[in-house]
């Protein structure tokens, strides 16, 4: 995907000055994102464009195709959230902050899921939907750009082994497409259940 696409889709609901927001986030991300690839083999810039475009198909503000696109330089390059504060408003600061901090509950209760018991991995993953209720409590946006995030790594599931394909698709099922429900997202709800089923 290219970067005029997601500008074609923001220009029909975004003014010029935001435009030009969004696309100096995307050059941000692309320069800290340069040389890296997904297990796919495609160039990991795609990810985040590929989910600020799914934010975007829902006319979400710019603060959030902002945050989408630059989701993953805090965890992935090591970019300090204080840049990220500095370049682009505390307003996105905040959202990358909190959607990388959900990112890692979500992955060590997944861990948890793989390596205990059936059990046991319930209760981790009823405390990950707890902590992903209260950030969506102080910024539903937070949780728009998870979902975004979700979305497109399970369309790009295939990439990974058996195992772990399962492992993502159940943990989809359990959590991330319940809260799509209850938001009213439905054409994403549906989306993330039916490449769940493909891979269980």
């Amino acid at each position: 995907m290219e970067i005029n696409l997601l500008v074609e889709k923001a220009r029909e609901y975004l003014s010029t000055d935001k435009l030009k927001t969004v696309e100096e986030a995307y050059q941000f991300a692309e320069k800290c994102h340069q040389g890296q690839t997904r297990r796919s083999g495609e160039p990991f810039m795609e990810h985040p464009l590929s989910s600020a475009m799914i934010l975007a198909e829902l006319r979400m503000d710019s603060s959030t195709l902002i945050s989408a696109l630059l989701h993953d330089v805090v965890e992935d390059c090591n970019v300090p959230l204080g840049e990220v504060e500095r370049k682009f408003g505390s307003e996105v600061g905040k959202l990358v902050g909190a959607v990388t901090k959900l990112g890692s509950i979500a992955w060590r209760a997944s861990e948890g899921w793989s390596q205990g018991s059936r059990g046991n991995g319930d209760g981790r993953q009823a405390e990950n939907l707890r902590r992903m209720l209260l950030a969506m409590a102080e910024d539903l946006r937070v949780v728009f750009i998870k979902l975004a995030d979700r979305l497109h790594n399970m369309m790009t599931l295939g990439a990974f082994a058996p195992e772990k394909r399962r492992r993502i698709a159940q943990e989809t099922l359990d959590i991330y497409a319940p809260l799509a429900h209850r938001l009213g997202m439905w054409d994403i709800k549906w989306q993330l259940e039916d490449l769940s089923f493909r891979y269980l």
